[in-house]
């Protein structure tokens, strides 16, 4: 028998005031050397009367700048209310109910927002969403209290033990310890429970109850005390879940919990300490993993549909081996190597199974397992030459340098690029077995309405021309020799280059290449997208992620320093 608690119309309702706005998908700014371009959140959606300073859509702002103009003090920018993921949700319910079937598989589809899905204005309650947190509610609850004395550590006719279980579960599903009123209301629920079917139904109610709570499914931030006009300090339980989804993708850990409840977690030094243990923690590799395969949009990889009479050896097979070669990469280089953004984009290996690397061409490793494997650093290096990325920005049958220097341009410069004009048909030059990809994308540039977009990017695009849309090398297209030269505008390290090892050098020591990860580390760990409250915040982080060698770890622990994550602003009733 299933306890029915509460309906999805009720969350519905419960929620309702917890959404904002939903933003376009990865809006950037623009756009000049050493600027940190990108729109403005929309606002503070945790109460009315909160005010916020955005950054113009499309707009760049410097943060030294706009620190100067903020002057001494506090300022953190807006605090949304922010909605645990489906992963989040999964590995909270992991540890907290030891439910490892991961009902948040069956959620609908998470909207993406800034390029991640943890974005707070895009996170809506759905009335599909609101009825998946009802049926995920009572799986779990059925699966927890088949052993009901195990998991109530006593007899549930025991109602001192069964109070007990409602302290220790409900302070670990909210994060913080239940106040008086809430845990009544939770006995109260138990006892209706009990008393119209069984003791089990009422724990099984409880349990159902807490996981559709908005303390739940929800992270709120209240602030605990005023430490400047206008200003609140987070609470040590607050932070002590910042820094945990932050780095584990979880709720807090029993370290955390036990900072969280002798209030260490008040000074900027106690929060650090706790930071860099988190990044010890193995799931802190997962939560990176999570952050590159988002903003380089590796979740495409699966889609990838080639012929393979245009591409020989390409089978069904190998997309899941090129996500496998990147984020083996990235987690190396990150974890084991020395951290830095310029070895993500130059490292002269990638890592590779000995099918992998004999459909690359390169000496091949025995057996399935994936191997570090030295490249030509003449022709691949790092992250821009390995095939996820380079056949996610191709077409089926073809290269795309429009493609590929929109994505150099948006997700590594962090340019704004416009979209073409809303009358514009959009198809690629027609193939021509006598043309080279060059040749026939010359077009753009001839036709005065494509120019001004496309010169920034396909001298860019054009750069990956010796590898093809599966991300192999090719010295000849057509029977013609390829030409990768490229040029770089507008930007720190404007200039001619030569292939796409070259351009990643160019990139690697480029400092908007640089701010640009740090805006997009900010956006991730905050939820939401900058503002020019938090230009003090970013300059900071930007000093620190620069003295670090920009040390990708050290710039997140960096991010955990700052205003915008130690702080939020008052509201104002």
């Amino acid at each position: 028998m299933q306890v029915k608690t509460i309906g999805p119309w009720l969350l519905l309702a419960t929620l309702a005031g917890c959404q904002g706005n939903i933003e376009g998908t990865r809006p950037t700014g623009s756009v000049g050397p050493g600027s940190i371009g990108g729109p403005g959140s929309p606002g503070d959606t945790t109460g009315p009367g909160t005010a916020t300073t955005a950054a113009p859509p499309g707009s760049g702002f410097d943060p030294n700048t706009e620190c100067q103009k903020l002057g001494a003090g506090l300022h953190p920018g807006p605090s949304p209310l922010r909605r645990l993921t489906r992963d989040e949700y999964n590995a909270t319910l992991a540890e907290l109910a030891s439910d490892s079937t991961n009902p948040g598989k069956d959620f609908p589809p998470e909207a993406r927002s800034l390029g991640f899905n943890n974005i707070a204005d895009a996170q809506t309650v759905t009335s599909l969403l609101a009825e998946a947190y009802k049926t995920a509610a009572e799986g779990v609850s059925d699966r927890a209290t088949k052993n009901l004395p195990t998991l109530l550590g006593c007899s549930e006719t025991d109602s001192t033990c069964v109070d007990a279980f409602i302290q220790r579960f409900g302070s670990r599903a909210y994060r913080r310890p239940l106040t008086t009123a809430e845990a009544q209301k939770l006995h109260t629920v138990y006892v209706w429970g009990q008393s119209n079917t069984t003791a089990l139904d009422g724990v099984r109610m409880v349990i159902e109850v807490l996981l559709q709570s908005p303390d739940f499914l929800y992270r709120p931030e209240l602030g605990a005390g005023e430490v400047a006009p206008g200003v609140l300090h987070l609470s040590s339980y607050e932070l002590a879940t910042r820094l945990s989804y932050l780095f584990r993708g979880s709720m807090p850990d029993q370290a955390l919990l036990d900072e969280a409840a002798a209030d260490r977690l008040k000074t900027p030094e106690q929060v650090l300490a706790q930071a860099q243990r988190l990044l010890s923690d193995p799931r802190a590799r997962e939560t990176f993993k999570s952050f590159h395969r988002q903003w380089l949009d590796l979740e495409q990889v699966a889609s990838i549909d080639r012929d393979p009479t245009l591409y020989a050896g390409y089978t069904d097979a190998i997309p899941a081996l090129l996500q496998q070669e990147t984020e083996t990469f990235i987690d190396h280089v990150i974890f084991d190597e020395d951290g830095r953004l310029s070895t993500l984009l130059t490292a002269p290996y990638t890592f590779a199974n000995q099918a992998l690397a004999t459909f690359y061409g390169l000496t091949a490793p025995a057996g399935d397992a994936f191997a570090k494997v030295a490249t030509d650093p003449t022709q691949r290096k790092g992250l821009l030459t390995q095939g996820s990325l380079l056949a996610i920005q191709s077409k089926p049958q073809q290269t795309s340098p429009v493609q590929r220097g929109k994505f150099v341009r948006e997700s590594l410069l962090c340019q704004f690029l416009p979209p073409p004009p809303a009358n514009l048909v959009i198809t690629p030059p027609e193939l021509d077995p006598k043309l080279t990809t060059r040749q026939r994308f010359a077009q753009h540039s001839a036709d005065a309405t494509c120019a001004a977009c496309h010169q920034q990017m396909d001298p860019v695009g054009l750069g990956f021309e010796h590898f093809d849309a599966v991300g192999r090398w090719r010295d000849k297209e057509n029977g013609l020799p390829i030409d990768a030269t490229g040029k770089l505008v507008m930007t720190d390290v404007d200039g001619d280059f030569d292939g796409a090892a070259a351009l990643a050098d160019k990139l690697a020591a480029s400092g908007q290449v640089a701010d640009c990860m740090m805006k997009e580390w900010a956006r991730f760990s905050l939820g939401r997208s900058e503002t020019v409250e938090d230009a003090c915040s970013l300059e900071q982080t930007r000093g620190k992620f620069a003295a670090a060698n920009h040390d990708i770890k050290q710039l997140v622990l960096a991010l955990t320093q700052t205003d915008a994550f130690l702080y939020r602003k008052a509201v104002v009733p």
